[in-house]
């Protein structure tokens, strides 16, 4: 048995927002919700749309509606958007670009009930700080809950997750999770790890059948060994993560966000190791290259050197 129930997308309905379960209030998890949205922007085209959320999702459909013609607002609670991964110094960047490109962005706040019409159609969003904005379409992103409430109590959990092994074998023999239910060894950094990325969903469901099968045909197979591995492409920009996001940063390149071709990254430094690097405007080769650090880990004997040699510091390894 593969366990391979993905998560479910929390709603705001979930912790009784007045007027969250108004219609075009929007959620991006499955190809039903996508097909909802694009109906929608066609619905209601030009528009006034607001993002709640300034993770993936609102970044993303941020980029998306305003390239549709809408009047685009992107409300979240945190000092700046994606803080899961972006230093402050990342984020600047891609707030100044948005605000450049006619997105609005309200920070430090969150959504606290919508108004709708006689038709049930919602006309606007009331926020914690005490502000209206007007919304034609409301799109949320606010995270995922992993689904697991099917295996409670039956298989060992951990980390909000279901416990596996290198292999995806749970607790129960025979039993298998995979993708953003498994909470597996995560080898490079000797922990327990939950990743919710569709590049570990395909990678842990190929590793869990190579298992399955290694153990009919008495082969054996190597332990899992993954790469932490985020990505984002929006407007014309398009960025890649690789590694661990621990430790102290610096920034190289061009983060100007009015350059016509912007390209920089940063590096994540810990214990006098490269353990991230992110890097946006990237050619494949060099992409190639940031994942070479990332996974290999390389000493960093003066950080200012480091911050100079910037993409070249890449090359090297």
């Amino acid at each position: 048995l593969i366990i391979a129930t993905g998560s479910s997308v929390i709603k705001l309905s979930d912790f009784g927002t007045q007027g969250a379960d108004s219609n075009n209030i929007l959620y991006l998890r499955e190809v039903d919700d996508a097909d909802k949205l694009v109906a929608a922007i066609q619905a209601k085209k030009g528009g006034k749309a607001v993002i709640v959320g300034g993770g993936y999702i609102g970044l993303e459909l941020s980029a998306a509606l305003k390239i549709n013609d809408f009047d685009v607002t992107m409300v979240f609670p945190e000092p700046w958007c994606m803080p899961r991964l972006f230093t402050a110094d990342i984020a600047a960047f891609y707030e100044s670009y948005y605000t450049n490109k006619g997105v609005k962005i309200v920070k430090g706040t969150v959504a606290v009930g919508f108004d709708a019409d006689a038709n049930g159609d919602v006309t606007a969003v009331n926020l914690k700080n005490g502000s209206v904005l007007e919304a034609d379409i409301v799109v949320v992103g606010v995270g995922g809950r992993p689904l697991t409430t099917l295996f409670k109590g039956q298989v060992a959990e951990e980390k909000g997750g279901i416990k596996t092994d290198a292999f995806f074998e749970t607790s129960v023999p025979g039993v298998y999770a995979v993708g953003d239910v498994a909470t597996f060894p995560m080898k490079m950094y000797n922990e327990l790890r939950r990743v919710e990325h569709v590049d570990h969903a395909r990678k842990s469901a190929e590793q869990a059948v190579k298992a399955i099968k290694g153990k009919e045909s008495g082969e054996s197979v190597v332990e899992y060994d993954y790469l932490p591995y985020f990505y984002s492409r929006s407007f014309d920009l398009g960025w890649q993560f690789y590694g661990d996001n621990v430790g102290d940063t610096i920034l190289f390149g061009d983060s100007d966000p009015t350059s016509a071709k912007p390209k920089f990254g940063s590096y994540w430094i810990k214990d006098g190791k490269v353990l991230g690097a992110f890097l946006e405007g990237g050619s494949p080769d060099e992409n190639k290259a940031i994942a070479k650090v990332a996974k290999t880990q390389p000493p960093v004997a003066n950080i200012e050197e480091l911050k100079k040699e910037g993409l070249q510091f890449a090359s090297k390894i």
